[in-house]
């Protein structure tokens, strides 16, 4: 069970392509040499070597249309195997550890300049909405004339 946190927004990802260089740490590998989407509380590369998730990386890169280096230390957060539909390769979501207020701003304002990723449904995912209709049909269970109750039928 999770602990209560306090939920921040996420930041808005910005569909880039970046030659990169992502390394892993232990071993000084490179796992990933292009980034695909940009935020200010990470990145996603691809394609990868497989890695795992948490594991420690330095990442390196150049933003667009400037002579700004971004160097810091990051963490695996996500691996996508590239075995769903949609999916073309490995992937990485990767999220900063360490970046400095000024190469911080650097992203925001290259950002600000970019296009945000339109949100769109994932394969795989299940209507809820649906799903608490059909589990409800037939159970003896319905919904309440205000809709967001469910009450026995016969307790009516």
């Amino acid at each position: 069970m999770r602990k209560n946190q306090l939920m921040l927004p996420r930041p808005s990802r910005h569909r880039v392509r970046i030659p990169c260089q992502v390394v892993r740490l232990r071993d000084f590998k490179l796992v990933a040499d292009c980034i695909e989407n940009l935020s200010l509380g990470g990145i996603l590369v691809g394609p990868a070597d497989p890695v795992l998730t948490g594991e420690p990386l330095f990442l390196s890169f150049r933003l667009p249309c400037s002579q700004h280096w971004i160097d810091t230390e990051a963490t695996v957060a996500r691996v996508i195997h590239g075995r769903r539909e949609g999916d073309q390769t490995r992937q990485l979501g990767i999220k900063f550890e360490l970046l400095s207020p000024s190469n911080r701003d650097a992203v925001r304002a290259q950002l600000l300049r970019m296009p945000p990723i339109p949100p769109c449904s994932r394969p795989g995912r299940r209507d809820t909405a649906s799903t608490m209709n059909r589990l409800s049909v037939g159970s003896g269970w319905s919904r309440s004339s205000f809709g967001h109750a469910l009450i026995r039928w016969w307790d009516r």
